[in-house]
């Protein structure tokens, strides 16, 4: 398992597009999310421990602020050949044994992620309602302890966002497995 470190890619960037199917069966996009003031997209996989670590932390995010209009959307975009734990049929039985609020998209092509400029699992870029990038970093300070976190950065960002406030710009890379790229 190889650490890497998110890229820190421009705040102000603008969402870019999608169209990729979901463990549910359905194919979203941007526009999928639009009536939603905060999108949260969250390049993850099955196998990633940093993934796991903070998974439960991501799915209780989407379910505290469901109602706030706050929509999270994951992408799998890893090498399936090389990882079959990372499969579409893997990637259904996670989203159903973790009961997933939020959908869970597979990208056989990797462009996505290559648009996003990710390079790690979980790398996560935070979207105001006009879809330019406000927040891109970690979940919080302690990936490995949960009762030791003193920041929780991605919660603060969205709390920021949706009170229509500046987030902070001490914005910490997210950290995790690499991606998988095909060769």
């Amino acid at each position: 398992m190889a650490l890497v470190h998110s890229t820190m890619v421009p705040l102000g960037t603008p969402a870019p597009d999608f169209s990729l199917p979901g463990t549910d069966n359905k194919t979203y996009s941007l526009e999928s999310f639009k009536d939603k003031k905060v999108l949260v997209v969250i390049f993850m996989c099955n196998h990633c421990p940093y993934v796991m670590a903070v998974l439960r932390r991501l799915i209780n995010l989407q379910i505290n602020y469901a109602e706030q209009s706050v929509q999270l959307v994951g992408i799998n975009v890893n090498d399936i050949t090389k990882y079959p734990d990372d499969s579409p049929a893997h990637m259904t039985e996670l989203a159903e044994k973790k009961n997933l609020p939020f959908p869970y998209l597979f990208d056989a092509t990797q462009e996505s992620a290559k648009a996003y400029n990710a390079v790690c699992t979980p790398d996560i870029y935070v979207y105001g309602e006009e879809r330019k990038l406000l927040y891109r970093g970690r979940v919080d300070d302690n990936w490995q302890h949960p009762d030791e976190i003193t920041r929780h950065d991605l919660r603060d960002a969205i709390e920021a966002i949706l009170a229509g406030q500046p987030v902070n710009d001490d914005q910490i890379s997210s950290m995790g497995c690499s991606i998988k790229w095909k060769e």
